[in-house]
């Protein structure tokens, strides 16, 4: 009698941490939206120059470096690969993007695969910046620097020239499951200081949001602080991350780079970020992408590029690469 109601007794202690997880932990989880922050990394081996099965944009150049000109180094954000890969591909001779070992590496996660001498490295934002400045780059692509790169490059006396040769729609989105589809600047604010904690504030189901940040000097991180008027969470409730994430990126990157199905983009102040809201200018968070380069390189080739990226050869590149042109240079 006494070994059965140990037994019950067992069963019943069993039963009652089962319950307990599922209502702290698994009820949480369940349809939670959380895979809407993990972005994938940039397959880099799809833009590589001179390759007929690379994902490039081609256009008719008249514009071409001989291999005995002085060839600027292109290096870039990674949302910005399909753009100064496509400017190799079109403008220079072929042989001068070079690899390490001889070929390249699928784990080129960062660059480390691109060879010294290479015409192509990518290096990404936070030190593919530090390299233009430093003059190991010549020119770099890139959303707007933030505040900490452009000390940087003042406290080294290195006076940068900006070109804004692009626009690009800075995005939120969220797991495909969620209902939500878009929200306000001011909602979207507030989730980012707190003041709206569930998604059900705004028309959702009764989860946690889960606000996920991004790496401090990354070209989305100094957008988002820029839209935030500096004014953002430090820490998230420790609970958050069993809610459903919202994240934030530039569109292209989340659509045509990463290519993650699961999550979908949201309209801001009722506006969908497609193309033709970017180039109209009613998407309210659209920015420029520029090109950056020393003020002080004298290699010749390098307003060259620049040049040919404001004609209407290089304006085509930048679309087919599936960014918008510079509005001013398209009427």
């Amino acid at each position: 009698m006494k070994r059965a109601l140990s037994l019950v007794l067992i069963a019943a202690l069993f039963a009652g941490i089962n319950a307990g997880l599922y209502v702290t932990i698994t009820r949480r989880l369940k349809n939670n939206f959380s895979g809407a922050n993990q972005l994938r990394m940039v397959d880099v081996g799809r833009f590589l120059p001179h390759n007929e099965e690379s994902d490039l944009a081609r256009v008719n150049s008249s514009f071409h470096l001989e291999p005995g000109d002085d060839l600027p180094v292109l290096d870039g954000a990674a949302a910005l690969v399909p753009v100064y890969a496509s400017v190799i591909d079109n403008c220079y001779p072929e042989g001068t993007v070079t690899f390490e070992g001889g070929v390249f590496d699928d784990d080129n996660k960062y660059g480390e695969n691109f060879a010294e001498d290479s015409v192509m490295q990518y290096q990404n934002t936070i030190r593919g910046f530090t390299a233009v400045v430093d003059g190991r780059t010549d020119l770099f692509f890139t959303a707007h620097p933030s505040a900490e790169q452009m000390q940087y490059a003042q406290e080294q006396g290195v006076e940068l020239v900006m070109v804004p040769v692009g626009m690009e729609a800075f995005v939120f989105f969220v797991n495909t499951d969620n209902p939500v589809d878009g929200l306000t600047s001011d909602e979207i604010r507030a989730i980012y200081r707190n003041g709206i904690t569930n998604w059900s504030q705004v028309g959702g189901p009764d989860r946690m949001i889960n606000p996920v940040t991004r790496i401090s000097g990354s070209g989305s991180q100094t957008m988002m602080e820029r839209f935030m008027d500096g004014d953002m969470l430090d820490r998230r409730h420790p609970l958050a991350i069993f809610g459903g994430a919202i994240g934030y990126s530039f569109r292209y990157y989340l659509t045509g780079l990463v290519g993650n199905d699961n999550v979908k983009m949201l309209s801001v102040d009722g506006v969908y970020p497609d193309a033709e809201n970017i180039r109209n200018g009613s998407y309210p968070l659209t920015t420029y992408f520029y090109v950056v380069y020393r003020a002080d390189n004298t290699n010749p080739n390098v307003t060259r590029i620049v040049d040919w990226l404001l004609s209407p050869e290089g304006q085509e590149m930048i679309e087919q690469s599936g960014y918008v042109g510079v509005p001013d240079l398209n009427t």
